[in-house]
């Protein structure tokens, strides 16, 4: 299980450095391979073990095509969707475009969520976070209905 905040740098060849912990979770998969893609509701990236992905994208191809919401997703997560190595050195080549769009420069961050990790551009991350501390509050979230637990 991916969890956590990490800062990480990435060099100027668009290759990001996972932090040994990281890494040694995505050793625990039997395929060492990774698929990164668009979040299609925030400018980050998605990162899966690949067979994490593969279940997803099963399910993606199940939608029916002719439905335009459901071709929208399947062309913006599948058609984004890129295989990737963890290379010997713990790094991952982020492709340009995929940089582009989630705005990553230098500094990164990744954040788990659970059986993926979330890409951000450092400066994206730190405005995101702030507008979803400046909407939360205890009240409007109602945490205990979301997740049937009491905190």
């Amino acid at each position: 299980m991916f969890r956590g905040i990490h800062q990480v740098s990435v060099d100027a060849k668009g290759r990001l450095s996972l932090p040994a912990r990281l890494r040694d979770e995505f050793l625990q998969y039997e395929d060492a391979g990774v698929v990164v893609t668009i979040d299609p509701m925030s400018r980050c990236l998605l990162l899966y073990p690949l067979s994490e992905w593969e279940q997803i994208q099963e399910k993606l191809d199940r939608l029916p095509s002719f439905q335009p919401q459901a071709r929208r997703l399947q062309r913006l997560l599948v058609g984004h969707a890129t295989d990737l190595e963890i290379d010997s050195a713990g790094r991952l080549l982020l492709p340009a475009p995929l940089r582009e769009f989630a705005k990553i420069q230098r500094k990164s961050t990744l954040l788990g969520q659970g059986k993926k990790l979330e890409i951000w551009g450092l400066e994206e991350w730190e405005s995101q976070r702030e507008e979803y501390l400046s909407e939360v509050s205890l009240e409007n979230l109602e945490i205990d209905t979301l997740m049937d637990i009491s905190l």
